[in-house]
């Protein structure tokens, strides 16, 4: 089952802060079936292109596997290779959310960068995509349960 994981308990992992790849994602076959699962990285950093000053953003990657997961210590991986990387926010979220597709094709993903304030104005892109082979009964299934998921994420636990 986790035989093709390279990343997680690897005691000498190493970080490469300046290329993202897509390569670095790992997965693993989806067993739980057809269920929401969200990642939050509150620390997410890359550069400006023109300035390189430094960026600072809260991403929220959210999905609904098809037959593969991504595996998180790969992912965390892949969004650290960000850090010294130079892309305006815009391509950046959509980048991760073309990667991520890529490598999985989930029956749903969505990517929601939440960029922190720079000279007075926050950038905030969000990339999704439904896979294109979905019949109309799924796919209205899918927004059901993101619209639930959404509205259960504002709950105070």
């Amino acid at each position: 089952m986790s035989k093709n994981l390279k990343q997680l308990g690897n005691k000498e992992t190493k970080y490469n802060y300046n290329q993202p790849d897509k390569n670095i994602l790992e997965t693993f076959n989806n067993k739980a079936g057809s269920l929401v699962v969200p990642f939050i990285c509150n620390e997410f950093t890359s550069i400006c292109p023109v300035t390189g000053q430094p960026d600072f953003a809260k991403f929220e990657i959210l999905y609904i596997p098809n037959k593969q997961c991504i595996e998180s210590k790969s992912l965390k991986l892949y969004l650290g290779s960000f850090r010294n990387h130079g892309e305006f926010h815009e391509e950046v979220t959509h980048r991760i959310m073309k990667d991520i597709f890529s490598i999985i094709k989930p029956r749903f993903i969505r990517v929601f960068g939440d960029f922190n304030v720079r000279g007075g104005i926050s950038i905030k892109p969000l990339a999704l995509r439904f896979a294109t082979n979905l019949p109309a009964s799924e796919n209205k299934e899918i927004k059901l349960k993101i619209e639930n998921y959404d509205r259960l994420r504002h709950w105070d636990f």
